[in-house]
């Protein structure tokens, strides 16, 4: 079973996202911001792939990917955004994205994202 962290500030879509990993077999947690998120990192070491909004409330998503560098953690990322650019795209591919995926997303293309994410 492979932990999934959803971080995105769009409370129903990390509730209605993590029932459908969850009911596939992931384990999905959530988290709306990117303190929460360092603070479920700090706590949760065994976290198999990020699912990363670039626009949350506190700092953006590539803040968050930055600061996960700069610690050498080494998490799969998958960018998950309303607000793609070829700016962010190309900065998160850099930081070691494996997907960049607009919403509102086909849920079939996620899947196969992240099932192809976690066997990298």
């Amino acid at each position: 079973m492979s932990n999934i962290l959803i971080v995105d500030d769009d409370h129903k879509l990390c509730d209605v996202l993590a029932s459908e990993l969850n009911e596939l077999g992931f384990q999905a947690s959530t988290a709306h911001s990117v303190n929460e998120a360092v603070k479920f990192l700090q706590q949760n070491k065994d976290i198999d792939l990020i699912l990363l909004d670039l626009k949350l409330p506190d700092k953006d998503g590539l803040y968050l990917l930055k600061t996960l560098r700069e610690y050498n953690l080494r998490y799969k990322v998958i960018i998950l955004t309303a607000f793609a650019d070829l700016e962010s795209a190309m900065e998160s591919t850099k930081l070691g994205v494996s997907d960049f995926i607009s919403k509102p997303y086909d849920f079939d293309e996620l899947l196969n994202s992240i099932n192809k994410a976690l066997k990298a």
